[in-house]
């Protein structure tokens, strides 16, 4: 057993000193790809299944991804992505092999102008990508345009921060700490065989010290001995902080020697691995089947048609899942109208609540840092979508420019859970012997991002009714914190922990998850207004009525940007409406959706807590901006060590006009979490939502003459026994 240790641990060292070789030399590496595509299904480029693209068995590996683009708005195609990858290589500053990074390369959409003009059949506008590189130190923002093969906009001044982080900064980055001998002494001297060891790559945020003027992350590590659920085996107050440039240490910080490493006992989360008495049989197989396969089409790879619903859908490397052209068929006209033009996930913010050394700056950015799309996992067909799903592949871009596939990033699929449209009954007092139903059938997209230990299930799910609901849910694993108590009875009534024990000598750490959408509204057009509808009591006069008081709706719009920031209130009750001023009902009221709230949290931290400067977008639930195409991400182009220069909060704060603009409605969903035992050692889900709902948009019920269903419509499932 010695010997065989002995072997992983020679073999480990070996792979590492051979992968920091061709990093520091700028090399290819003999880990990484050898042909032009990778198919990727696993966190790296470099996966396991590292077979090229043209040696794969086509009837065995359905390709879900388009060789040609046949939108304005499709995703860059692999041939695209080579030109440009041309392109890069040709220019002076990136023609040295290996001087270059780049760290997004993705479709730089034509003007909305022209995407709302276009119509199928015609010639496409010209194809352009955008593309954020670093090369000698600087960050360069670059549009090239495909066809032509040149670069048609070159900058490189901008304000604080630095680019997502690739997949090559963070394997180099957990694997840059063993290149020190003091690390792996400490490593060593906790008790830790180098071989069971499991980094992470943790950014460092903004405090104005040794984030200044250089890209830096810190490193901690896990052991992985005796569990594949490293996570609740930290190796707890030892930070290693990294140029992620240069891969040096810059500093080792070691405070927690006396604190022990968790128990493995009970970690692992994996089905296989738990014992036949341990298992739960609590319910019989259960599927909704669909006899007649499902109603949605996928048109040219990316467009959704499904009842009265049609937009377009494609994956992106940081916004994860993107809805463009939303529309709705009018029962009455059956003519589509608009409905959104874009929405997406903007940021995901979590602050972790902890100010000490080894926490404070755990205060993630998951979409600007990390890169949400980037971290789609593959998704499980029959577990994380059910059958007569249609999966969509996602095709990213390596930092060395080659392009490499996602497989089954995303999902599309009919959900009916007994749910119901609408319905009445009349009382048998009325003698009218009616009893009219509608079930509920929604269209749902959706994405599983795994951010190392936590998962998001983000769902778009649209509705017959006109409604959409976009929802997420935070399940995955816990970030904990080693402890040196085994139970309650042992901490001091005056310590405070930060978090819950949740078993022996770990600790959950109570912090906050907040998801921003971005939602370009164009109701029935692109001028919209945001009107704020607040309800309030209003007194009767003496003698008007038995009543004393009732609520009365006042409406309010929205003339500029600060009017539009909105903090949610239990005691101040309104609805938010976009409407189109200029598009009226029969009867007079203007065309409009409105946002309905769901459950949600308001961030608690100081407004000048640096974290929370960075995350000043969450210092409201709802924004309104005038569009423009360079304010799509809430926490600004660059967020990797960003000064929160260029946040949401900061563009609506000069307080622009949005009354009959072309306006884009910002939303907060919010989670405050404060661990429990039953998060351990894997979290059930926990999900919110909120709705984007017609109001006044259709002139009756826009599923009135939807056909109920009759046992005709639906086969018979004879039971294996009866209940």
């Amino acid at each position: 057993m010695e010997g065989r240790n002995f072997l992983r641990y020679i073999f480990f060292l070996m792979s590492i000193i051979l992968l920091l070789f061709f990093t520091f030399l700028n090399l290819p590496s003999p880990l990484s790809h050898t042909a032009e595509l990778l198919d990727c299904t696993t966190y790296s480029p470099w996966c396991s299944s590292r077979k090229p693209f043209f040696l794969r068995n086509p009837s065995k590996d359905k390709k879900r991804y388009a060789d040609f683009p046949k939108h304005p708005l499709d995703p860059l195609t692999i041939q695209e992505i080579q030109k440009v990858k041309k392109t890069i290589n040709s220019l002076e500053d990136f023609k040295v092999k290996g001087s270059y990074v780049l760290h997004s390369v993705v479709l730089e959409e034509p003007e909305k102008e022209v995407v709302l003009n276009w119509r199928k059949g015609q010639r496409l506008p010209s194809r352009k990508a955008s593309v954020i590189a670093r090369a000698h130190g600087d960050v360069h923002v670059l549009t090239v345009d495909i066809e032509a093969g040149h670069v048609t906009r070159h900058e490189m001044d901008h304000l604080s921060g630095y680019p997502i982080l690739t997949i090559e900064d963070m394997i180099t980055a957990t694997a840059a700490p063993l290149g020190n001998s003091d690390f792996n002494r400490t490593i060593i001297q906790r008790g830790v065989d180098l071989a069971d060891l499991a980094c992470l790559p943790i950014s460092t945020g903004w405090y104005g010290k040794v984030e200044e003027k250089r890209r830096v992350i810190k490193v901690q590590c896990y052991t992985m001995k005796d569990t594949i659920n490293f996570y609740m085996r930290p190796i707890e107050g030892l930070t290693v902080l990294l140029d992620l440039d240069t891969k040096q240490v810059i500093e080792i910080i070691d405070e927690g020697k006396n604190i022990p490493i968790p128990k493995a006992a009970d970690t692992d989360y994996r089905f296989s691995t738990q014992k036949n008495t341990q298992k739960l049989n609590l319910l019989k197989p259960i599927s909704i089947e669909q006899p007649n396969g499902p109603s949605f089409t996928i048109e040219d790879n990316h467009i959704v048609k499904w009842a009265n619903w049609e937009f377009h859908l494609k994956p992106d490397p940081r916004a994860g899942v993107i809805i463009s052209r939303v529309m709705v068929q009018d029962p009455d006209t059956g003519k589509m109208r608009n409905v959104m033009y874009k929405g997406f996930t903007s940021e995901l913010f979590v602050p972790y609540m902890d100010p000490s050394d080894a926490w404070y700056f755990k205060t993630y950015m998951d979409a600007g840092e990390y890169g949400f799309g980037l971290q789609a996992m593959p998704l499980d067909p029959l577990n994380d979508c059910p059958r007569n799903a249609y999966y969509m592949d996602g095709v990213f871009v390596a930092a060395d420019g080659t392009p490499y596939v996602r497989s089954n990033m995303i999902c599309v699929f009919e959900r009916y859970a007994g749910d119901i449209g609408w319905r009445h009954a009349e009382s048998p007092i009325t003698g009218l012997p009616i009893r009219e139903v509608r079930p509920k059938v929604t269209l749902v997209v959706r994405m599983a991002a795994s951010v190392a230990n936590y998962d998001y299930i983000v769902d778009w799910e649209f509705q017959t009714d006109g409604l959409i609901r976009a929802k997420v849910g935070l399940s995955g694993i816990l970030m904990v914190k080693g402890s040196p108590y085994v139970n309650m009875n042992q901490v001091n009534q005056n310590e405070y922990l930060y978090g819950t024990l949740l078993s022996e000598n770990i600790i959950g750490v109570i912090h906050d998850h907040y998801i921003t959408f971005h939602l370009d509204m164009d109701i029935d057009g692109s001028n919209n207004s945001f009107v704020k509808v607040n309800l309030q009591k209003a007194t009767t006069s003496a003698g008007e009525s038995p009543r004393k008081s009732y609520l009365k709706a006042v409406r309010n719009v929205a003339k500029t940007e600060k009017d539009a920031q909105i903090k949610l209130k239990l005691y101040d009750p309104s609805e938010f409406h976009v409407i189109n001023p200029n598009k009226k009902s029969r009867v007079g009221n203007p065309a409009g959706y409105k946002i309905v709230p769901g459950g949600t949290a308001a961030s608690l931290l100081d407004l000048d807590d640096p974290p929370q400067k960075r995350g000043a977008f969450t210092n409201n639930q709802i924004w309104v901006t005038p569009y423009n195409e360079s304010e799509q991400w809430a926490a600004g182009l660059f967020v990797y060590q960003s000064q929160g220069d260029d946040t949401l909060a900061v563009w609506s704060n000069r307080d622009r006009p949005i009354e009959n603009k072309d306006i884009v409605l910002w939303y907060t969903l919010g989670f405050h979490h404060i661990p429990c035992q039953e998060d351990f050692p894997i979290m059930p889900t926990v999900s919110s939502s909120f709705e984007i709902k017609p109001v006044n948009f259709f002139e009756s019920n826009p599923i009135l003459r939807i056909p109920p269903n009759s046992p005709n419509d639906l086969p018979i499932c004879k039971a294996a026994a009866s209940a």
